[in-house]
């Protein structure tokens, strides 16, 4: 059993306080829903819980199996259990996904004899062509093919919780299906999930256990799969002033990409 817990965590970008004091936990083998309209801050817990840069923490804590996420790199936090399904996976010109997933491994000191079989296995089954595995990460893939490579690393990499950063942005139905299936059957095997997302069209395949509301950087309410329906009814403005459901979060300037291996690449 692992747990993934957040208490009190704030955190700014360019000088806006962004989280306004964010309590989760996330428990192995269940699925956490986040949900808020644009600018409510569900990238930006995404991206203080895994240490991206340019965001900085102003108070909080956030622990993994009670150990300090925040004081760890952001390759340590992911060799320790975490992991993020980006929004807008990165494209990586030269470095194939056999290439990366095998730094990966010898990271967590695992075995990469068998690969290249586990790869195809979990390829065959999200549905994403074995040709991708020896070509550059993401370069020249649909929206759909990145997000099926995303699930399909979380897959191999079996970590204890992961964070998707809105899965279903880009998506057609088939790669939705397949995508929220297998991240699905995972939870079932025991991973926890913290998904982002606008829209409950992913929680119509991703069962969520519970369903929490962030607005301007705050849990306005949580509850059950329920609360997702009574967003499809309702709306965010059943949980928000109007002028709370504006978009302003400030976006952090990307800094230059220097790696000075693939584990800084990839996080990983």
């Amino acid at each position: 059993m692992s747990t993934l817990e957040i208490r009190g965590l704030r955190a700014s970008v360019v000088g806006k306080e962004i989280l306004q004091g964010i309590d989760l936990t996330v428990s192995s083998g269940e699925v956490h829903a986040v949900m808020g309209p644009n600018g409510a801050g569900k990238s930006t817990l995404s991206a203080v819980v895994m240490g991206k840069p340019g965001y900085q923490v102003l108070g909080g804590s956030v622990t993994l199996d009670g150990r300090d996420m925040l004081a760890l790199p952001t390759w340590e936090r992911a060799v320790a259990g975490l992991h993020l399904v980006m929004q807008y996976p990165s494209e990586v010109p030269g470095v194939s996904l056999i290439d990366a997933m095998s730094e990966a491994f010898a990271a967590r000191g695992r075995d990469t004899s068998g690969l290249a079989d586990l790869l195809g296995a979990e390829a065959d089954r999200i549905g994403f062509e074995r040709r991708f595995l020896e070509r550059s990460l993401n370069v020249d893939l649909s929206g759909g093919e990145k997000k099926r490579n995303e699930t399909l690393q979380m897959a191999v990499l079996g970590p204890k919780i992961a964070i998707l950063d809105e899965l279903d942005s880009g998506l057609d139905i088939d790669a939705l299906r397949d995508c929220a299936r297998r991240v699905e059957d995972m939870s079932n095997e025991g991973l926890g999930v913290l998904v982002i997302t606008h829209y409950s069209r992913l929680l119509t395949e991703l069962k969520p256990d519970h369903v929490h509301i962030l607005v301007k950087g705050r849990i306005v309410a949580s509850g059950g799969p329920e609360l997702a329906d009574q967003l499809d009814t309702d709306g965010y403005a059943a949980f928000a002033a109007p002028e709370d459901l504006v978009a302003d979060a400030p976006t952090p300037a990307r800094p230059v990409e220097r790696p000075g291996s693939l584990n800084d690449l990839f996080a990983i």
